[in-house]
């Protein structure tokens, strides 16, 4: 069976405390939709932008959803939050708890917002993870899809359904809209980016097919999306193309072109060299 179910929970949260909040509605969201099978986050739900606030790990939170997912035997991916490391680093952490309440995997978020995102280290490690009987997930964080490198690298690793929750309440949303659906098409892949709504976010998730297509984008307020995937799809276009056109990754594998930018003394040669550091842009003085 290649079809599987996953609601999107694009929740009004506010910086804080918000995971009885968030615990209700999982539990309201399975109550409408008994059928769900993996229930998304946006990022930094449960507890806001603050590093401040990270846990140790293992933490006492991801416990906390472990038994969410346990309960209701769910998939659950409870967007992310600032988990902190033996050595002292801060970062941006997705779990990914499986119906059990075992967490399979954690990505850490590979493209903290820097230069905003302060105190937060970056993440290496890219995250798949398998649902038995349907097929191969992969995860990314918000800025992370910024980066095709991240969606291409997912997918070179076999993921047919990238999970991405998002914490975005700036004026790039609509970009990141356009971001989403090229994710989707260069991937070939479903791609689930859930967006925060209320104080900490300005909605409009999006949820794209692997042709491309929007299968639903919301509104700026709450909103339940339950959608139903079908990885058969995502295998006919990987095979035959999109609407029998372009296999684009087969063209990008069958390449032999060495890309310039990716050696090692690529941040050296002039173009980007010459770009100064990364830093919050100043005022202008007049």
């Amino acid at each position: 069976m290649t079809q599987f179910a996953i609601a999107g929970l694009q929740l009004e949260l506010s910086a804080g405390d918000n995971r009885h909040q968030i615990k209700k509605e999982i539990q309201k969201t399975m109550a409408i939709f008994p059928w769900v099978e993996m229930v998304v986050l946006p990022e930094l739900a449960s507890f806001g932008t603050n590093p401040e606030l990270a846990e140790s790990h293992p933490s006492d939170t991801e416990a906390f959803y472990s038994d969410i997912a346990r309960e209701l035997s769910i998939w659950l991916i409870p967007g992310s939050f600032f988990q902190r490391e033996a050595n002292g680093s801060v970062y941006n952490v997705a779990p990914v708890i499986n119906p059990q309440g075992e967490v399979v995997e954690r990505y850490q978020k590979i493209y903290p917002f820097y230069p905003y995102e302060k105190g937060v280290s970056a993440g290496a490690k890219f995250v798949v993870f398998d649902v038995p009987e349907v097929g191969r997930f992969g995860v990314s964080i918000c800025y992370d899809q910024w980066y095709p490198e991240v969606t291409r690298n997912l997918t070179y690793l076999g993921a047919e359904v990238i999970i991405c929750p998002t914490l975005t309440g700036t004026i790039d949303r609509e970009v990141e809209l356009s971001i989403s659906r090229t994710n989707a098409v260069i991937g070939q892949c479903y791609f689930f980016n859930i967006n925060a709504a209320g104080e900490m976010g300005v909605g409009q998730s999006i949820i794209c097919g692997p042709d491309g297509s929007v299968i639903h984008q919301a509104s700026v307020g709450r909103e339940l999306m339950p959608v139903e995937v079908d990885l058969a799809q995502v295998r006919r276009v990987r095979e035959r193309g999109m609407f029998g056109l372009g296999q684009a990754i087969k063209s990008f594998r069958d390449n032999p072109v060495v890309f310039d930018c990716y050696q090692p003394d690529a941040d050296k040669k002039a173009a980007w060299g010459d770009l100064g550091e990364l830093v919050v842009p100043e005022r202008v003085q007049r």
